[in-house]
This record gives structure tokens, sequence and C-alpha cells, in this order.
């Protein structure tokens, strides 16, 4: 019996939408720069308005929102394309991915007409108050306070590794507004915007002279209790879902996507150890691709974002290994590919470590006992 294989390529209106996203990312590597890990290390406002008029914001946000009401998957397909050249995407970046959709499920209308206008058009930039000192990836042990008096919050707190915090107009803070019960009771998320009083940001040059993370100091900083998001105190669930936006997305498969193809172009292809590790990494890119693919088509079980952040990222590691070893002397010059063996680490890290991973994997989607 003939059995055919599987076709994964994309049908015609999906190709459609990868070109005109590849045009439009070449548009603007043309006019504002290459920019290696863009969804992370770059910040352009007048990109941001850009993609805002090709409809590349909100592209899955519900029509009544504003938003495009396109299929997650192309999304995906833009993604890939604008991260794969390194246009500027990172002003809009978390807007888009994480808090559109929350205010959309869990914000009040009036947290909607006000804060998502902005985002789609392009002119709202926003940083996400997660990650403290002390705490790694163990979100319920956060310790930053917001307590109630009359019609307020008082914040307290400090955040640390906010990406674009220095930037932003708003922080979409994780916060403890109660310490009774266990610990991930108690947390709620609260809009800060971060021209109030008392809020001071100290960006963190990292070792390859980054400095979009960011810490943030809140002292007596006064928000409106209308900013308060969802539910006061039941918070855990609602960031719990952002983190599965965060870590099932393509921008943890091709961050450095530029570094390998640089060094696929500089590679000895006659020699079969390189084809082999060539072959394993473009089966690698599949492989990741189709994870992340699984996330936006809802066939992947509760939790499997871990999975998919956890490949995808450590295949990053092992492209910039690939690279190093290919470029030789040229990889320890002052260029992109040295600073992206230098950044690697990093990938297994950010949006929860590896190990943290193989816990939500066991715990959540195998069910394996804890120990």
């Amino acid at each position: 019996m003939e059995v055919s294989g599987l076709d994964f390529s994309f049908g015609p209106e999906l190709d459609a939408l990868r070109r005109r996203a590849r045009a439009v990312a070449q548009e603007g590597v043309a006019e504002h720069g290459v920019h290696y890990d863009c969804w992370l290390n770059s910040h352009n406002p007048a990109f941001s308005k850009r993609l805002a008029e090709e409809g590349f914001i909100g592209m899955t946000w519900p029509s009544e929102f504003g938003g495009g009401g396109r299929p997650a998957i192309e999304r995906v397909v833009m993604a890939e394309e604008m991260i794969s050249i390194g246009a500027p995407i990172g002003g809009s970046w978390f807007a888009d991915r994480q808090m559109g959709p929350s205010f959309i499920t869990y914000g009040t209308p009036d947290q909607q007409a006000e804060y998502l206008p902005p985002m789609l058009a392009g002119e709202s930039t926003w940083c996400i108050g997660m990650s403290e000192p002390n705490s790694g990836s163990d979100l319920a042990s956060l310790k930053t306070t917001a307590v109630r008096d009359g019609d307020q919050f008082i914040v307290n707190g400090q955040k640390i590794w906010t990406s674009y915090a220095a930037l932003a107009d708003y922080c979409y803070l994780i916060c403890r507004t109660s310490a009774d019960g266990p610990p991930h009771k108690g947390i709620s998320e609260v809009v800060v915007p971060m021209d109030l009083p008392g809020i001071e940001v100290r960006p963190i040059r990292d070792a390859i002279s980054n400095n979009h993370f960011c810490e943030i100091f809140f002292t007596d900083v006064k928000v409106p209790v209308e900013n308060l998001v969802g539910v006061e105190g039941n918070a855990f669930k609602q960031t719990m879902v952002q983190l599965e936006h965060e870590r099932g997305g393509i921008d943890r498969l091709v961050s450095n996507r530029l570094v390998y193809e640089y060094a696929v172009s500089k590679a000895d292809t006659e020699d079969p150890i390189i084809r082999q590790e060539m072959a394993r990494l473009e089966t690698d890119y599949w492989v990741g691709r189709l994870m992340v693919y699984r996330e936006v088509l809802k066939q992947a079980p509760r939790g499997f974002s871990a999975a998919t952040k956890a490949f995808c990222t450590e295949h990053e590691q092992r492209v910039a290994t690939f690279a190093g070893n290919v470029l030789g002397a040229e990889a320890m010059l002052d260029n992109p590919y040295s600073t992206n063996l230098m950044y690697a680490p990093s990938y297994t890290i950010m949006g929860g470590t590896s190990d943290i991973m193989r816990n939500i994997i066991g715990d959540r989607v195998l069910g394996l006992p804890r120990s």
C-alpha cells in the first residue's frame, strides 16, 4: 500500500503573508538597521507604527476589540519572518503578545477602551514587572506589595530583569495584595504608569552591552484601584496564562537565526561533521517550529509550552555553539557572532530556566509524582 508523505508547505494565503511580512521586515532593516534577538533587543517607535499600519499588531485579537481576528498561525508566520531578518519589533512585542490578550480576557471595558487602541496603533510600550531579586523562577515568592489605601494602592518593592522598563509607558505589575493563605494566593496584577512619583528605573548593562534589562524600585507609589486587572488576590492563574504565551512562541526558536545563516554561509560543507551538524540543526528548526504550531493550533496539552520553551532555547544554544565552531577566530572578534556566543546562556534562563521547565513537564504534562 502506498503511503503519501506529509505536506508541510504553506497554503497560498499563508505563503502570501510570509512574503509580505518578509518585505516589511526588509524595509525595516533597510531603514533602521539589523537587530539581533530583535524581539528583545530593539525598540523603534516608527517601525511599531509601521507594523500597526500593516495590521501586524493584534493580528489574533478578536475583531470586537479592534484586532485582526486572524488565526494564531498567521502571527507565527509573520513573527518568524520579522525575527529571522532582525527587524526592530521590540517596542510593540510585549503589548501584542501578552498585555493585549490579558486585557481582553481579564480587563474591564474601561481598561480595554483605554489601553488596547494605543497598543494596536503601535503607540504604547509596555514592560512586565514579574521577576524579583532572590526569587529566581519562583513567582509565588514575590515580595512587592500593593496595599489598599482608600481608592488607591500603595506599591512598594523591587523588580529586576524587566525588559524595556526605561522606555515603557506602563508596567504590568505582578504584586502581592495579601499575605494570607498559601504563597500563590494574594497575588494581583496592576497597571502602573511609569511616570508616577516614587518609581526609579536602573538599566542593567549585560555582558554584551545590552541594556534592555532594568531594575525598578517602587517607593510608596500611588496607583488608582481601578488599575487592578482581574480579580484581586487571584491573579496567579492569570499570570500563568501570560507565561504560556511567553514560553511557547516562535521567538524562542529563531532569536539567533541570523547568526545561523551567516555561519552556514561560511561553513565548509565538504566536511562531513559540519554537514551532519547542519542536518541536525535544520531538523531541530523543523521540530521546534512544529512544537510552536502545536501550541497555537491548540493541539498541545496543558503546560506543554514548557516543553516547547526548553527544546527551542536549548536549540538556540546549539546554534550559537555551531556558529562558534564554524567561524573560529572570527567568533572571537567584536561582532554580532561573538556577542551571540556570550549571550546564548541567557536563552535557557529568561522566561523560566530549563530546570523549571522540566519540573513543569513532569508535574503538569506527564503527571509524575512529586518526590
